[in-house]
């Protein structure tokens, strides 16, 4: 099979969370222990790091990733979903995992595929644990898929365990108040093993703790550790400032990176403590030149100017409203919102929180999970958003730069795959 065969197989053979929603859910630890048994357990080979959270979780990991990198550690990253290729979700010092390997792994393990029959999910995390063991890194900073306590990536031991922070999504999964999930995500919290909380809530602390004592693991706050605030932007990178008068540029820009960095200071103190040599200028670095390091794409990522094309992420109620509060503090003549959504999240409470004065370009990316555009459109009109829709997300964008003048603001959004299809929309122009 060539690349681009292997993975079609893979999203044809194995279940996509992704794109099919709950139907692809497999929760537990079963076919992960089936299938790391038949590979020898590789990630028992190299140390780890555990990131979860509903929001933040692939900004932690990235950064992360980017500051051990930069103290001259090999660096395995596993992160979900990916934007534009598959290897995003793989990679070893930022270098996507090489295709001949995705190649040969699937051909070689059709037959334990066929057997165990785990998700794709599944599938990729067992691809990319034995493709860290292969590349010997030294080690790997792993983000959950969803929830913690039965997510797949659960398996490891790690030396740190981090929580972002706690919100509603995936409700049908990890359960419908803060406590559920809290006690979904705290699943994570290993017997005798640090674990940093980048974000507390009356709701979620207590959970925290109880799971934290009952595993004898020391538990941090970031927010009681290190306070960070926004004081200027400097070309193209964000200039924080911090509690302890520290100052750092970083490489995201969103104003909602404040806490992640908070989270990924707290827990650089604590993997000094746990004998890794992080130096002052290698953090600072890593911070800064985060993008370059790792790759990571479609955090609040300016794709063009005149007028200026912004992407981001977020998907859902926490991550919008860090999205309309940075649209906030943008200068722009007019704004113009190219958006689309999965049909599984709670579109009416975002669409509560968007701005009502913007021209609306409603889409949908071309995946089973998408929210049809005209519904979308339909739904966005009784809560006072007006626009049109689009059945592609290349005919929005267009739609959308065609009618912007130089100084107005192009913010594309909603949704993973719509980001996705738009960094591929703005590659080949």
């Amino acid at each position: 099979m060539t690349y681009i065969q292997t993975i079609k197989y893979l999203y044809d053979r194995l279940p996509v969370f992704h794109h099919i929603g709950s139907q692809a859910y497999k929760p537990g630890l079963d076919n992960t222990i089936r299938l790391m048994n038949a590979l020898d357990n590789p990630h028992n080979q190299y140390k780890t790091i555990h990131i979860a959270g509903t929001n933040g979780k692939g900004s932690v990991s990235n950064f992360l990733a980017a500051v051990l990198q930069e103290s001259g550690y090999k660096v395995g990253l596993y992160t979900s979903p990916h934007l534009v290729d598959f290897g995003e979700r793989i990679r070893v010092n930022g270098v996507m995992i090489e295709q001949h390997y995705v190649i040969d792994f699937v051909a070689k393990h059709q037959e334990l595929f066929s057997e165990v029959e785990p998700s794709f999910f599944e599938a990729t995390m067992a691809l990319a644990f034995k493709y860290f063991a292969d590349c010997k890194v030294d080690v790997a900073v792993i983000e959950v898929g969803l929830g913690g306590r039965l997510d797949s990536t659960n398996i490891i031991k790690p030396q740190l365990s981090v929580i972002t922070n706690i919100s509603f999504d995936h409700v049908g999964f990890l359960g419908d108040t803060l406590e559920k999930i809290a006690f979904e995500k705290a699943g994570i919290i290993k017997s005798c093993t640090p674990v940093v909380i980048g974000e507390a809530l009356p709701e979620t602390r207590p959970v925290f703790e109880n799971k934290a004592k009952n595993e004898n693991a020391s538990i941090y706050f970031a927010e009681e550790n290190v306070q960070v605030y926004f004081k200027d932007y400097e070309n193209g990178k964000m200039v924080v400032e911090t509690s302890e008068s520290k100052s750092f540029r970083i490489g995201l820009n969103g104003i909602y990176q404040l806490k992640n960095i908070a989270t990924t200071l707290t827990s650089i103190d604590l993997l000094r403590k746990l004998n890794f040599n992080i130096s002052n200028i290698h953090l600072q670095k890593g911070l800064e030149n985060v993008t370059e390091l790792t790759g990571l794409r479609g955090r609040w990522q300016v794709l063009q100017q005149f007028p200026t094309v912004i992407a981001d992420i977020g998907h859902n109620v926490a991550g919008i409203q860090y999205v309309v509060e940075q649209l906030k503090m943008q200068k722009f003549d007019k704004l113009h919102i190219v958006f689309g959504m999965v049909n599984d999240k709670d579109i009416s409470a975002v669409l509560d929180l968007l701005p009502k004065g913007a021209d609306y370009y409603f889409t949908q990316a071309n995946i089973e999970r998408a929210l049809p555009a005209v519904e979308l459109e339909q739904k966005a009109k009784s809560h006072g958003l007006n626009g049109m829709s689009y059945l592609s997300v290349e005919q929005a964008i267009s739609k959308a730069i065609k009618n912007a003048e130089d100084k107005d603001l192009i913010f594309i959004g909603g949704s993973n795959f719509v980001v996705g299809e738009a960094l591929s929309t703005f590659s080949v122009k």
